[in-house]
């Protein structure tokens, strides 16, 4: 299952971002940000207790289906009243949910989160980076495994000389991805696409490979 990984804004960011607004209408997802516990409905009536609190007035919440869906509409025109009557929208869910809700409202929509990384689930609460969207795509060079997100120093020209019996020097638990390259472009007989130069990235923006792990708990009622 793909996921989009985010984080909350601290309280200090969002109160900032709401600067000068009165009235808000919050809106979570019911996805990828539930999974996260970053959108989810704790979240959100977390949120409106956390902003009430600093003198914002909650015109009303809501919990929508898939937020990045562009039939969303239909579930925002079930609140227009609470809608109307805010200021702005405060969108707790990631970055192409808040965006295609700000297609759809007249009014500035806020974002409450972070988008951090495109994940699958590999375990139950263990999500694992697969794709940083980095517009460079490289997997036919490299056997349709991405070394962008799976190596932690990012290289596109592997292995380094850290790389220890098919494991990576950084993390001693992790197969090097190089390696996993070289074993299936040897298997398709494809090995002289390693040979391939590949140009310098610019890895500067965030760590990778990203990587999360959110425990699962009972939620008290």
């Amino acid at each position: 299952m793909i996921r989009s990984i985010t984080k909350q804004k601290g309280t200090e960011e969002i109160v900032a971002l709401l600067e000068g607004i009165e009235r808000v209408f919050i809106v979570g997802c019911g996805t990828c940000v539930t999974m996260c516990r970053t959108g989810g409905a704790p979240e959100v009536e977390e949120m409106s207790q956390r902003l009430t609190g600093v003198g914002k007035f909650i015109t009303g919440t809501m919990m929508i289906p898939v937020a990045c869906d562009e039939i969303s509409h239909e579930a925002l025109s079930e609140h227009d009243e609470a809608i109307n009557q805010a200021e702005a929208a405060l969108i707790m869910t990631c970055a192409f949910g808040v965006q295609t809700i700000g297609r759809q409202l007249q009014i500035p929509v806020i974002p409450a989160l972070d988008t951090l990384f495109i994940a699958k689930e590999r375990g139950v609460g263990l999500f694992e980076e697969i794709c940083t969207q980095c517009g460079d795509c490289v997997l036919g060079d490299t056997g349709g495994l991405c070394p962008v997100t799976s190596c932690h120093k990012g290289l596109v020209n592997g292995p380094c000389g850290g790389t220890n019996n098919g494991k990576c020097e950084i993390d001693p638990d992790k197969d090097c991805v190089w390696t996993l390259i070289y074993d299936r472009l040897k298997a398709q007989g494809k090995l002289d696409r390693m040979r391939r130069y590949q140009p310098p990235r610019n890895n500067q923006v965030s760590p990778m490979p990203g990587k999360i792990f959110i425990p699962i708990e009972e939620r008290s009622e």
